[in-house]
């Protein structure tokens, strides 16, 4: 089974579509339950949906008991983006920007390697390549996204000795709904589809019995 946070839209929604199409069973979780079954409609009979608010530990901890087995990969796709100058960002929306993007993760990894340490589970934690280098811009993002990766970098030590794997990855710019709530406006005729992002990240998790990839950046051509 695998599981996919930030699966009403984007990357996450375009992720399920692909690996709803190998038959595999999904489940597929996000703020708005809505989303989430206009999502699984589409796809095949092995998808279960659980709307969930990952910067509540409470509501984390349902998620993870609602599952009836482990997964095998989880995909953790979940975040939001918030853009501009950083005088006039308003100190409310970068309060939700750390929570979305960070909190949410930190939260949602302590219950998954919690209940998971000694499993040989494949957790995949989607970030940006905001979290590589810092914009202009993009400031309060970029702090977000290099906390989450100062996050994977020191658990991974932290599971050095455990079946559990955990895989970056870094995405550059993809045309998605993303931008319509950042607050950014720009020409995304040039970017990625989140199929293409997601066709490319499929590709690349897979492993064998003696090897994975560890880190995955995809940039947009």
């Amino acid at each position: 089974m695998i599981m996919i946070t930030g699966a009403s839209s984007g990357l996450g929604a375009a992720l399920a579509g692909l690996y709803s199409d190998d038959e595999v069973s999904l489940t597929l979780t996000g703020r708005n339950q809505q989303r989430l079954e206009k999502v699984s409609a589409a796809l095949n009979d092995n998808v279960v949906t659980h709307s969930a608010d990952l910067c509540d530990p409470q509501s984390v901890s349902e998620l993870f008991d609602s599952l009836t087995e482990v997964p095998s990969t989880v995909i953790h796709c979940a975040g939001s983006g918030y853009f501009g100058s950083i005088e006039e960002q308003d100190p409310i929306a970068i309060k939700q920007l750390l929570d979305n993007n960070v909190t949410s993760t930190i939260f949602f990894l302590r219950e998954l390697i919690q209940r998971y340490r000694n499993q040989k589970v494949d957790v995949v934690v989607v970030m940006s390549t905001a979290a590589k280098a810092g914009k202009a811009g993009e400031s309060t993002y970029c702090a977000a996204k290099w906390a989450v990766r100062g996050l994977v970098e020191s658990l991974r030590l932290e599971l050095k000795d455990s079946p559990m794997k955990i895989i970056a990855v870094y995405p550059g710019g993809m045309a998605t709904r993303f931008w319509e709530t950042s607050g950014k406006d720009l020409n995304t005729s040039s970017f990625m589809t989140a199929l293409e992002a997601a066709s490319m990240l499929k590709q690349a998790l897979v492993s064998t019995k003696h090897g994975y990839i560890s880190d995955i950046t995809i940039n947009r051509g």
